[in-house]
């Protein structure tokens, strides 16, 4: 029997939680009480101090249906500095799967909200709870502009015994991205100018050895956007399908940019960024090219090269850069 898993929302299911805390955590809580104006500081959300998530488990196996209650959070950092809180809210996906994706209620001016929103995941067998893992984002609604990124909680399902209800309280961490001095790996594609057509046609073929980009440890969901730029400035802009699951995607589109009438490639450029998709929080970028004259010894041989030979296809592999 495959997943097939039909997400279903159920509100109002309370589970008496028993509260897990560090030291470190008790005192923030105790200033805050002390303290009714008090919110971490940028140096405190830095260091980690994003308050705890509270969340109950559960699994019926003669329905073969994994219940997740997402009770509260304690003890979040305003985002809203004039008001001294947050408009949070939760999003739960349960991994390696990355397609049964939830969230609650956005809760309003507040720094500990209670949700007590469950989740029922169907068709879920034994083994594949075991082997599943319920990763947590914490958000803070913004009307205006994109939601603030609180933190994460990474929970393995493998570590406990779910006939039971279970219940958990985690520090929120902050959000990570494994990136960083590493291998952004590389992106092969071609180029073909045709002149008397003011065109330039650009093949994004595929890439290899992108890196992990999250706590998570899956392969992402890659897509490439590419730009023309003109003296600098983006003058049109084209992107990929998005390849899931994979490090080394294959793409194989081609895009046709119109080159401004008498300019050829001398004053162009083309900016490349792959991106890893996701539903629950911002895109982030794997790595970035851009090719032109200037760009680099590679990039600007590539270019060159399209220059002096029209309407042939040149292909390269380009590293990527941060």
């Amino acid at each position: 029997m495959s997943i097939g898993a039909v997400v279903a929302l159920t509100v109002g299911a309370v589970f008496a939680v028993a509260g897990l805390a560090t030291y470190g955590y008790k005192s923030l809580k105790r200033r805050r009480e002390e303290s009714p104006g008090f919110r971490l500081s940028s140096a405190e959300e830095a260091a980690g101090n994003l308050g705890s998530l509270t969340f109950s488990v559960l699994y019926d196996k003669c329905k073969q249906t994994l219940l997740v209650t997402i009770v509260r959070c304690e003890d979040l950092p305003a985002k809203d500095a004039h008001l001294g809180s947050s408009d949070p809210y939760v999003k739960l996906q349960l991994l390696p799967e990355k397609r049964h994706k939830v969230k609650t209620r956005v809760l309003r001016k507040t720094c500990s909200p209670v949700y007590e929103e469950t989740f029922s995941f169907y068709g879920m067998r034994p083994a594949q709870v075991k082997s599943a893992s319920l990763h947590f984002v914490v958000l803070s609604f913004d009307r205006f502009s994109r939601d603030h990124i609180i933190g994460e909680v990474l929970f393995p399902m493998g570590e406990t015994e779910t006939d039971d209800l279970l219940s958990v309280t985690r520090e929120i961490q902050p959000r990570q991205f494994k990136v960083k001095n590493q291998n952004r790996g590389e992106l092969l594609v071609s180029l073909c100018h045709q002149p008397a057509a003011n065109r330039l046609t650009v093949v994004v073929l595929k890439a290899r050895n992108l890196p992990k980009m999250d706590v998570t440890g899956l392969a992402g969901d890659p897509y490439v956007k590419l730009y023309l730029q003109y003296n600098g400035q983006r003058i049109a802009k084209k992107k990929t399908h998005v390849k899931k699951r994979t490090l080394n995607p294959v793409y194989n589109e081609s895009f046709v940019f119109e080159v401004p009438p008498n300019e050829g490639l001398h004053q162009l450029a083309l900016e490349l960024l792959v991106l890893d998709w996701d539903r629950v929080t911002k895109n982030e970028v794997i790595g970035r090219l851009e090719l032109g004259l200037g760009r680099g010894e590679l990039a600007d041989k590539h270019w060159q090269e399209a220059m002096n030979c029209p309407r042939k296809q040149i292909a390269e592999w380009h590293r990527l850069a941060e």
